[in-house]
This record gives C-alpha cells, structure tokens and sequence, in this order.
C-alpha cells in the first residue's frame, strides 16, 4: 500500500491488514475514546480500515495510518476524510488524528496535521479544510490551534445523542 506522506518523524499511508490489531486496540482504548459516544469493536475497526482504503482509491485522500519511521510502529492515524453528515459545514474535508497514549504530548498529530494541510492545499488543491471534536476535547483544540486553524462555531453532532455531554461539537476551519 503506498506511502502518502513522509515527514521527519512519520509516514502517512494507506491501510495494511497488519494493522488491524493495533488499531483496533487504540479504537477499544477508553482514554482514545473518551471523547466518542463509544469504543469501536475489532468489525467496526475493520469496516474503518476498509472504508478509508476506498476512500484513497476514490478522493486521493483518507485518514491515513501514521507509522513512526523509526521502528515501524503504527501509532493510530492522522488524515484527511470528506464528511457529508447535516452540519453546517458539509459537505466538507476534514482533518482529524487518533493516537495510541503513549504517542500523546510528542507533537505526532500536530506534525501529521501539518503535514495534512500541505497536502490539501498543494496536492488536493483544496481551499478549505475543517476539523470538528467535543468542545471538552482540549488536547484535540489545541492541536487545531497549533495547526493555524479558527474556531468557526458550535453544532450539535448528528451522530452524538442531544443528552450526551459531548454535545456541543466545535467545528474549526482553515481556508487559503
């Protein structure tokens, strides 16, 4: 599968049936999910690896796995992924990272982010780009921050129950 994008520290690449183990426990993990309505099962993360394969194959863009260079390690991924749920950005590409703990506070998200962005625009030839999380989530803000993006407005998230205390969702933006 090809590598899409290499920075110092990280390739950024399509989905390999190897990675399914690893992946599925970031996905079980409840510190990775805290900010999720729930953990995904190994199917669910399967059907994920899968959908984002054909996602590449058709846009040229996915959540990508995020491999550390120096001994191969899958640490979750960091990508780009279009998104056609009723918000009031979409439909719309968006940015977003998933990491194992021991790869938080190490600048991987935002490295792979920034990475993301270039790529958008330079590659994709993209003028906007969004990312969206749980306004409580504020590791993921202040990646958003790091990368340049603003802060655009708060929605209630399709896919998050109205009671749940992840609703609001912020959604952030960057245009060129």
């Amino acid at each position: 599968m090809p590598t899409v994008i290499t920075t110092d520290r990280i390739i950024l690449r399509t989905w390999r049936p190897e990675d399914l183990d690893e992946m599925a426990a970031i996905n079980d993990d409840s510190r990775v999910m805290r900010y999720f309505p729930s953990r995904r099962t190994r199917q669910e993360t399967l059907t994920f690896l899968e959908q984002q394969n054909q996602q590449f194959a058709e846009r040229n863009h996915a959540y990508f796995a995020a491999e550390r260079i120096t001994d191969g390690r899958l640490l979750g991924f960091v990508g780009l992924s279009h998104q056609s749920y009723e918000a009031p950005f979409t439909p719309c590409v968006d940015i977003g990272w998933r990491l194992h703990p021991d790869a938080w506070g190490k600048g991987y998200a935002t490295e792979g982010a920034l990475a993301c962005l270039q790529f958008a625009r330079e590659e994709l030839k993209l003028k906007k780009v969004v990312a969206v999380t749980p306004h409580s989530n504020l590791p993921s803000v202040a990646v958003m921050r790091r990368i340049g993006m603003k802060e655009a407005g708060l929605f209630d998230h399709p896919g998050i129950s109205g009671e749940s205390p992840l609703n609001p969702c912020v959604w952030w933006s960057i245009e060129w």
